[in-house]
């Protein structure tokens, strides 16, 4: 019998084994008949090929887009895993002498301690995605007839966010208040499922990447020592995810850019300026102290014209024009020109006005798409930014920018800064402002308010408590409050910030309404006029009577009046104040922008522009007490072309930005081909690249009939993809030429270190002489650069590599 048992036993395992084995054939056999049906059955009907072509497109497109963005979201999980401290380290015996470690020391002290916390801050986490995004969410999509969302399951997983670089604010901030600013990475490995429509889905791979600020005030002398935390991010962050299971059919474009949107809408709408998550930590401070909006003044933009743009339409003889449009985003605000129709060149002459908390790390975006009425799945024409602190120090910008992302193209903006001031003097010149503009809609003050609560509400119906919510109306702009549940004495705590036309003729009107009848149960008419008598324009904490409601009923109310005044350019002398050292491994803000491509000194054709004197770039033209450069007082031999060794920092001390000043180079280079002279800026908060060509000299004169008409080209290694290229103007018969162009590259601090940039110089007559175009190149590893700080230099061309 034993000997029986021992034969059974291999039986079943060799049936098991070819069990099996025979379920993917089947799979595949089952697959094939699929296909070999369809096109029979296909060819039975007398169906047309396009019911054949058009999926496998849908198919290959979709496939390819999935594939780049699992490439996309690799690097980013790798970027965000990664120690910044082990980035550095593994390339010490690189850095030079001076580079010193407490930035990287700092962001690795607050990794540690959020390792410890996630846990818990996961369970909060959680509850703030259920009660507060969800049901946002889930209005948002309903907009796309998307009904039914919910979430099922929020699981962020084992992986905490990763902090990338840590300032801390040392100047222009108040006693009772620290500010810090925290390079945030998250791509753990969370587990969200939902149900859309009754289907279920799910989300992995979620990233999300931006700069958080976090305010801790006001500084009180009991314990926590704190009073409260504001928690924000300056600009919206980059958010991207996979989604999974039976959605899964709709993560390619177009598509699952409707739940992103959403999700970003949401996150915006939460903690993304003017909005703020404020958390109370001590009693003793008052609701309105964390939670009343502080702006620190408005941005008006004028939107004149673009010209120049990409053609997106099809026409019947091949490419046609574009129709486009503008969105600009400041932060958790959105506007939106026109569209012009069939032109590259258009003119909208659009104006609007943001509200701006910080000005010293939001931007302005400018993002130009074709609108595209068949596919519904706007197509983009290039993208452009304008850090608001050059504004601030200038006033006023008026400029043309060229368009990242694009192949060409540029936009025409003109901003103005306006600081808000309490004295009503002001009003009169910016009613009188506004009128010369003949533009509706703009502002003359800015009207903040904090909602505390409500007392002794009616009920709307009998026995039964009210759902009250409040709807605030400040001309043609309308807010709701959340919903407060089965109460006559709501608490709202809850702050709002409204652009005013006039103040002496406008009225704030508030209603609060019950959500079960949707009956009004209170109102209260408020002239603003009457702030223009109170004290510095502003009332705290003050109750005010309901209209049409209980005899008892209150509103109770803080309220500030700001008038707009537009601000003077501040003082070079200020500027270099306000500037601060940049040092290794931290988050730092972006130096001012005249160095980046938000105010670059373009030479458009056909314009004169005295732009060229905005362009800054590091001091490495710094003059001794006698007055005369420190560069050309050292032999070439022992100045290293990146201006970066410890002798010349040393001699630079703080490394100020100087406006550019004309400089030029006998030497022709090693090879003899000229040398190029260019600007690397690494922006940390927006993680990109930025590179200035500003000009060649001594290219090589072979034929004096034959002067070279040379332009510069640039493309990103490994790859050399199309998106990389960037071209500069073609100086025509100049063996010199001048471009002071800017260019700029989307790139993660990953991406950065193993990356190379290869700068070809060529001659468009190389075309039609028969020879090569190719006057010399230069390879640079961005990854040697360190770029702490601008760095500008001069760089020898050499032979084209094969």
């Amino acid at each position: 019998m034993a000997e029986a048992g021992d034969m059974v036993a291999p039986s079943k395992s060799a049936t098991q084994r070819v069990d099996s084995s025979m379920i993917p054939l089947v799979i595949a056999f089952t697959k094939k008949v699929c296909v070999v049906g369809a096109v029979y059955f296909a060819g039975y009907m007398n169906w047309s090929m396009a019911w054949f072509i058009c999926p496998i497109v849908l198919s290959v497109l979709r496939d390819q887009w999935r594939k780049e963005s699992d490439i996309r979201r690799t690097w980013a999980k790798v970027s965000a895993m990664t120690s910044d401290k082990d980035l550095v380290l593994a390339r010490v015996n690189e850095l030079p002498a001076w580079v010193f470690f407490p930035d990287i020391e700092r962001a690795e002290w607050l990794n540690r301690i959020l390792i410890q916390v996630w846990p818990n801050v996961n369970k909060y986490a959680r509850a703030i995605i259920k009660d507060s995004i969800e049901p946002n969410v889930a209005e948002s999509l309903a907009n796309y007839k998307l009904y039914g969302f919910k979430f099922e399951r929020v699981i962020l997983g084992s992986i905490p966010p990763r902090i990338g670089g840590v300032k801390v604010y040392d100047k222009n901030l108040s006693r009772n208040e620290i500010i810090m600013d925290i390079d945030l990475f998250y791509a753990g490995d969370c587990d969200i499922t939902f149900l859309l429509k009754g289907i279920r889905g799910g989300i992995k791979d979620f990233q999300i990447h931006g700069m958080l600020r976090v305010v801790m005030k006001p500084l009180i002398t009991s314990m926590p020592l704190v009073g409260g935390l504001q928690v924000f991010f300056l600009n919206n962050p980059t958010i991207d995810f996979n989604l999974v299971g039976a959605v899964d059919i709709l993560d390619m474009p177009g598509f699952s850019d409707v739940l992103r949107r959403a999700i970003v809408e949401q996150v915006a709408n939460m903690m993304v300026l003017p909005n703020k998550l404020p958390i109370k930590l001590s009693d003793e401070v008052p609701s309105h102290d964390l939670k009343m909006p502080e702006p620190e003044g408005v941005l008006r933009i004028h939107v004149v014209e673009a010209k120049n743009l990409m053609k997106k339409d099809i026409g019947m003889l091949g490419k046609g024009k574009s129709d486009p449009y503008t969105l600009i985003t400041v932060g958790a605000q959105q506007f939106r020109t026109k569209t012009i129709d069939n032109t590259v060149n258009p003119k909208w002459d659009y104006w609007c006005e943001a509200t701006v908390v910080s000005a010293s790390g939001q931007r302005a975006d400018f993002q130009l798409c074709d609108q595209d009425d068949m596919s519904k799945t706007d197509e983009s024409l290039g993208r452009c930014s304008v850090e608001i602190s050059t504004v601030v120090k200038k006033g006023q910008l008026d400029t043309w920018l060229t368009l990242e992302q694009a192949k060409h193209g540029m936009v025409h903006l003109r901003l103005t800064w306006y600081k808000l001031s309490s004295n009503t003097a002001d009003l009169q010149a910016a009613i009188q402002e506004t009128q010369l503009l003949c533009v509706s809609g703009m502002s003359t003050a800015v009207l903040t308010m904090f909602i505390d609560s409500c007392k002794s509400l009616p009920n709307a119906r009998t026995q039964s408590k009210p759902d009250p919510y409040l709807v605030i109306n400040v001309g043609k702009r309308t807010e709701n409050s959340s919903v407060q549940l089965r109460t006559s004495d709501p608490v709202y705590e809850i702050g709002y910030t409204f652009l005013v036309g006039n103040p002496e003729n406008d009225t704030i009107h508030f209603k609060v309404m019950d959500q079960k009848t949707a009956t009004q149960i209170g109102a209260l008419d408020y002239n603003l006029s009457g702030l223009l008598s109170k004290e510095n324009l502003y009332i705290e904490s003050q109750p005010f009577v309901l209209q049409r409601a209980g005899p008892e009923s209150k509103i109770i109310l803080s309220m500030s009046l700001k008038i707009l005044k537009e601000a003077e350019p501040e003082s070079e002398s200020n500027a270099d104040s306000n500037s601060e050292t940049l040092s290794v491994g931290s988050a730092q803000q972006d130096p001012p922008a005249s160095i980046a491509s938000d105010s670059p000194a373009k030479k458009i054709p056909g314009e004169e522009s005295d732009r060229t004197s905005d362009i800054i770039t590091t001091d490495n033209f710094l003059k001794d007490s006698t007055g005369e450069p420190i560069e050309e007082k050292l032999p070439e031999a022992i100045v290293p072309q990146a201006f970066s060794s410890p002798a010349l920092d040393s001699l630079r001390g703080s490394p100020k930005l100087l406006h550019r000043t004309p400089s030029t180079t006998s030497s022709a280079g090693e090879a003899g081909l000229g040398r190029i002279q260019m600007t690397f800026r690494y922006a940390v908060h927006r993680q990109r690249l930025v590179v200035i060509v500003h000009k060649i000299a001594n290219i090589p004169l072979k034929d004096p009939t034959n002067i070279p008409d040379p332009y510069v080209k640039l493309y990103l290694l490994p790859g050399r993809s199309k998106e990389s290229k960037r071209k500069t103007v073609v100086v025509k018969d100049n063996c010199n030429p001048t471009y002071d162009e800017t260019f700029e590259y989307i790139m993660s601090q990953g991406e950065f270190n193993s990356q190379s940039l290869e700068v070809t110089v060529a001659s468009q007559k190389g075309f039609f002489a028969g020879g090569s175009p190719v006057i010399g190149q230069v390879v640079i590893e961005l990854g040697e650069l360190y770029l702490t700080e601008p760095k500008t230099m001069w760089m020898d061309l050499r032979p084209e590599r094969n």
